[in-house]
């Protein structure tokens, strides 16, 4: 009998006929879709931050979360005992992975050196609880916004003391996630931005976050961590505008001060409607410059306008994303990461159980579907088509950057007019797409 979640069996795969709410529907993970199976293709992960750390509060009353395991206490004790549940639930759940912030795992101390001895003592239980269910740390990272030393940003502080406080954080952050055999380590840059350019050296604070991740890169390579360094982008709240914005706003700074090849991108479904993107869009822009490395999988409510981190249940989402990572081949690191939470009203533990099943279906579906649509070659075949031209010999100089303005003109005066242009058959694309929905 399980002391945590008593009432919950081991999720299994009950098939869509099922009507047990805590089985899967969709989501087998030794069913094989192309050469890889379920569970290899999409990587699940949970996060520790909302699902443990996240007492269902809102700006408007008090966390509503009813959790047996958590006394409400900031000891070391109570974090031991939330981390044995969490294990429990991951174990029950068949979630081969898990992520965290330092601060959502051990309590904070009066000084430094207290918040590291406290996160020493939680290593160890996930030490214990990784060996015995076989979970692994997705990646690991440093809560760099939420104390108010880092009001005023953490890496691009106008405070020299707060950028120092933020470089030993993740000097232990990271050493914690090398001593765990994190597949990673997560850059979120949460107050890294401004609320008024009045008061704001932009240049100046942007140099001092390269500088930063610089520093990161350096202690990487001296403790031998050789997983991969992600940036993930949001453009705004808790500041007005973050410097991490959106995927071409990384790319660009990471080019600008030399720290693109030491990086990939985390994308988030609800950071890419923030930034008044689709999904897909940021996934693209990612794939082009090879720069994507991992997902956080949510998304929001299109009547809200804030960061709402609701679990994804749209199969059209879910297919764009993985229509995308399949098309680069699949994950070669990073995951599935569900950076989601239950709902206020979604109180019980047994809610985050219901809500991780409904995830990770929907997730299993878009697979299925992306798979599909790519064996049948009718969309890539379209797309090929429709930029034939550019197969032509002058297409190819041109893209090879061997083609002169002099030679354009050449080709297209005895012509006298371009060829005209084809439909781009928008709304048949989308009726393919239907069809395995």
């Amino acid at each position: 009998m399980s002391e945590y979640f008593p009432e919950v069996p081991k999720i299994v795969y009950g098939g869509p006929t099922s009507r047990n709410p805590l089985e899967f529907k969709h989501y087998n993970p030794d069913e094989v879709v192309g050469d890889k199976t379920l569970k290899e293709h999409l990587r699940f992960s949970v996060v520790y931050w909302h699902t443990f750390s996240n007492p269902l509060s809102d700006p408007f009353g008090a966390g509503t979360a009813v959790r047996p395991w958590d006394d409400g206490s900031n000891s070391v004790p109570n974090a031991q005992r939330k981390a044995r549940a969490a294990f429990e639930f991951f174990e029950k759940l068949g979630a081969p992975f898990y992520a965290f912030h330092d601060r959502d795992v051990a309590p904070e101390g009066k000084t430094l050196r207290e918040s590291h001895a406290n996160l020493d003592e939680i290593v160890k239980v996930f030490k214990e609880e990784q060996a015995r269910t076989g979970v692994k740390l997705l990646w690991g990272t440093a809560n760099l916004f939420s104390n108010p030393r880092y009001m005023h940003g953490a890496a691009t502080s106008p405070n020299l003391d707060a950028f120092a406080y933020a470089g030993a954080q993740v000097k232990k952050a990271m050493e914690v996630t090398h001593e765990l055999a994190g597949g990673g380590y997560t850059f979120w840059g949460g107050r890294e931005g401004y609320s008024t350019l009045l008061n704001t050296d932009m240049k100046r604070e942007l140099d001092h976050l390269a500088r930063f991740l610089h520093l990161a890169v350096d202690y990487k390579k001296q403790i031998g961590f050789t997983g991969t360094f992600y940036i993930e982008p949001k453009p705004k709240e808790p500041t007005k505008h973050q410097y991490d914005s959106d995927t071409a706003a990384c790319l660009n700074f990471l080019r600008t001060y030399d720290l693109l090849p030491h990086f990939k991108l985390n994308l988030e479904s609800n950071h890419a409607t923030l930034a008044g993107h689709e999904m897909m869009h940021e996934l693209e822009a990612a794939i082009g410059a090879g720069a994507l490395g991992s997902i956080d999988a949510n998304t929001g409510d299109p009547l809200l306008g804030w960061d709402t981190d609701q679990f994804p249940t749209s199969i059209y989402l879910t297919t764009q994303c993985m229509l995308c990572i399949l098309g680069m081949g699949g994950f070669t690191t990073g995951g599935v990461n569900f950076d989601a939470k239950v709902r206020r009203e979604s109180f019980e533990p047994i809610d985050l159980f219901h809500a991780h099943i409904g995830g990770m279906d929907a997730f299993a579906r878009g697979l299925k579907v992306a798979h599909a649509i790519i064996a049948d070659g009718r969309l890539s075949a379209f797309v090929t088509e429709r930029y034939r031209s550019w197969d032509s010999e002058l297409g190819r100089r041109i893209e090879s950057g061997n083609a002169t303005l002099t030679e354009l003109e050449a080709y297209i005066l005895p012509k006298g007019e371009a060829n005209k242009n084809s439909s781009g058959r928008q709304e048949m694309l989308e009726n393919l797409i239907n069809e395995f929905i």
